[in-house]
């Protein structure tokens, strides 16, 4: 259960450390410094796993009960041990579900998962636990803590409460079972989206206007092309396919991702987590969800959406007036524009009326020249060094590993898995492997791993990455590094232990260097000349930054509006489905009209992460921006900036109020100037 220490979040991670000889689990005490042994792991190994944390779990009860004068020593700082245990065995887990080669391993990893989900919620509400906890704050000790352990132990007894300890002993028990049916319901949900696989066939004709290089990596032995549903494969041709048809059928494919299985889980998991508020004495599920987020309540997320699709409004009918009036110079029938046109209308824009060719662009984003720019620029601002690991244990030959150092000072380790495979997690994410905690020894140093789906290099010509992709490259490792600069003392708080609605802005700024020429510079070089990007190139993809921003801020909006309807007193009996729901915020926010026969909603996994609070992508925009203005003043590449704002917001984690992160960093609070300026408004 999310709202609980003892509850790792979907990407939270790893306790399984062994030599080529697998060392028995031991009293739970595995090194916690040495790397995991990913390519030893076995199914036999991760059942030991799940064996040791549910032992880990009975001891821990076992040692806090009977406990008379209660500290932090000997009530919660077990507890923290087995949060530790816990995070890091689902990192294994979740790792290895999402991108083991080996069907086996990734179906026993999916179903440990599931497992570990139940396990967190029954520690969640375990009897004992929560007694000793109450006593422990009740106690003088627990009135003069640290700032951070103070916060833990309000944290918790706030998420008890929303765990029920409000309620009878019987209700608790029904909460348990209502709590691992979410945990099944949502899993079946996320299993159904990386299992679906599908695509669409299409003949020389329908592939007109894509690349030389893109159909000679989809052409099949009868001449036809296969294109799948993954982005490599899914932007790029709906980008340049020529054909209307060919890209409302390649867009309506898409949309209907897990559709034959989701819908009806979709309704399920909405039904469950409405019940479950309302055992809890909360209105609603996002009623419940927010409390203790930043926002707090719904009121507040309404407000906020509510401002923000009034004033980016006429943004928004300007680009659509920009893609109707670009939709007649090509010829293209119809007096309005289809959704299923405006990534082709788009990027014939970009060309036209900006002169920025996409596949020009992308002829300077070499992968390893962006990773090389990457490791530069986040090692100068943060003072430190990368070192690849040789031979590194890894889950597929494709994965990478370095180390991380500070100085002759070992930080942390993460790992890169860049290229898309059959069964592997089809997006972009950071998983942190290990959180940051303080020892006897030291400190345990945090690990992450980054999985994305960048087009793999072929024998004649290297993977080049679309400047977009080179933005989601720099936003994903702005999460590594949120996890591995931690420096709390208390895994529960470590690197994105943060509120939900916050947990993006350290991610979303980096973002902005890609559209820095001076970062560009560093590693923007064309493939096969080492020339750097021009300059007269930077500012028409600059200038074009931009286009259609109101646009793509509304669908952020929508989908922001459509998660917290759900969640928000939402009945999926009713007469409006979450498909008609989806496709009446559609219409009533943005300019275009539904695609029929299209079930967004049952692709959207973040209807299952992030509940209700999809907003949050918005929402920590705002800061995201407001914090980048300050490198922008004072140097984008300037190591007192990145390490001033190491130090307030990376290192934190959770262990300190995200406003009072931003104000140390900002040196005032923050406001909406920059995110404002950011998508072309006027302030």
């Amino acid at each position: 259960m999310k709202n609980s220490i003892f509850a790792p979040f979907i990407s939270l991670i790893i306790l399984f450390s062994c030599t080529e000889n697998k060392q028995p689990v031991d009293n739970y005490q595995l090194p916690e410094n040495q790397p995991t042994a990913y390519a030893n792991i076995d199914v036999d190994s991760l059942n030991e796993i799940m064996s040791a944390l549910k032992s880990l779990y009975k001891n821990t009860v076992e040692e806090i009960k009977p406990i008379e004068g209660r500290t932090f020593e000997n009530t919660i700082w077990p507890l923290e041990r087995l949060s530790n245990v816990a995070s890091k065995s689902w990192g294994v887990f979740s790792i290895l579900a999402n991108a083991h080669p080996d069907s086996l391993i990734r179906t026993t990893a999916s179903q440990l998962e599931v497992e570990l989900g139940k396990l967190s919620n029954e520690i969640s509400l375990d009897e004992d636990i929560y007694q000793a906890y109450k006593a422990y704050s009740e106690t003088e000790e627990a009135k003069k803590l640290s700032p951070a352990r103070s916060k833990l132990v309000a944290d918790q007894m706030r998420d008890y409460a929303k765990n029920g300890f409000n309620l009878s002993k019987e209700k608790r028990d029904y909460l348990k079972l209502m709590l691992d049916a979410i945990t099944e319901t949502g899993n079946t949900f996320q299993k159904n989206i990386a299992m679906y696989s599908d695509f669409a066939i299409f003949t020389e004709e329908e592939m007109e206007g894509t690349t030389e290089d893109f159909k000679k990596s989809h052409l099949q032995e009868d001449g036809t092309y296969k294109v799948g549903l993954s982005y490599p494969d899914f932007i790029p041709f709906m980008e340049n396919a020529s054909s209307d048809a060919a890209r409302k059928e390649l867009y309506v494919k898409f949309l209907n991702r897990a559709a034959d299985s989701n819908l009806p889980v979709l309704a399920t998991l909405i039904e469950q987590r409405d019940a479950m508020a309302k055992h809890l004495d909360y209105t609603t599920y996002a009623s419940y969800e927010l409390d203790g987020k930043m926002a707090k309540n719904p009121k507040t997320v309404w407000e906020f959406e509510f401002d923000l699709e009034k004033n980016v409004r006429p943004k928004g009918d300007a680009d659509y007036a920009e893609l109707v009036e670009m939709q007649k110079e090509l010829g293209m029938s119809g007096e309005e524009v289809a959704y299923y046109n405006v990534y082709y209308l788009k990027n014939q824009l970009l060309q036209t009326s900006y002169g920025v060719d996409q596949e020009e662009v992308r002829q300077y984003f070499e992968l390893e020249n962006v990773k090389s720019g990457l490791f530069q620029i986040t090692q100068k601002l943060f003072g430190l060094t990368y070192k690849e690991i040789e031979n590194a244990s890894v889950w597929h030959e494709d994965v990478t590993a370095y180390e991380v150092f500070e100085g002759p000072n070992y930080v942390g380790r993460f790992y890169l898995d860049l290229h898309p495979r059959e069964n592997k997690f089809t997006h972009a994410a950071c998983w942190p492997l290990r959180p940051s905690m303080a020892l006897s020894s030291g400190n345990q140093t945090p690990e992450a791993a980054l999985l994305c789906n960048f087009t793999k290099p072929t024998p004649d010509k290297p993977a080049l990455l679309t400047h977009s992709e080179v933005e989601t490259f720099f936003h994903e490792f702005g999460h590594v590094l949120h996890n591995i600069l931690s420096t709390t003392e208390l895994p529960s708080q470590s690197g994105t232990r943060v509120s939900r609605d916050f947990v993006e802005a350290p991610s979303q700024i980096f973002e902005n260097w890609v559209w820095n020429y001076e970062a560009l510079a560093l590693f923007a070089k064309h493939y096969k000349t080492g020339e750097i990007l021009p300059k007269e190139l930077f500012d028409k993809m600059y200038a074009a930054q931009n286009l259609q921003s109101g646009l793509e801020t509304l669908r952020q909006v929508i989908y922001g509006q459509y998660a917290l309807t759900l969640y928000d007193g939402f009945d999926p009996d009713g007469d409006t489905t979450t498909t008609e729901l989806f496709h009446i915020l559609m219409e009533r926010i943005s300019p275009f009209s539904r695609v029929e026969g299209t079930h967004f909603e049952a692709a959207f996994g973040h209807l299952y992460g992030y509940g209700s609070s999809y907003y949050g992508y918005l929402w920590s925009l705002v800061f995201a921006q407001d914090m980048f203005s300050r490198f922008e003043k004072e140097g984008i590449l300037n190591p007192e900036v990145g390490k001033a704002y190491r130090n307030a917001i990376l290192s934190k984690g959770g262990s300190v109020q995200e406003m009072d992160m931003l104000k140390e960093f900002l040196g005032r609070a923050p406001n909406q100037d920059a995110f404002i300026k950011s998508i072309g408004l006027e302030l």
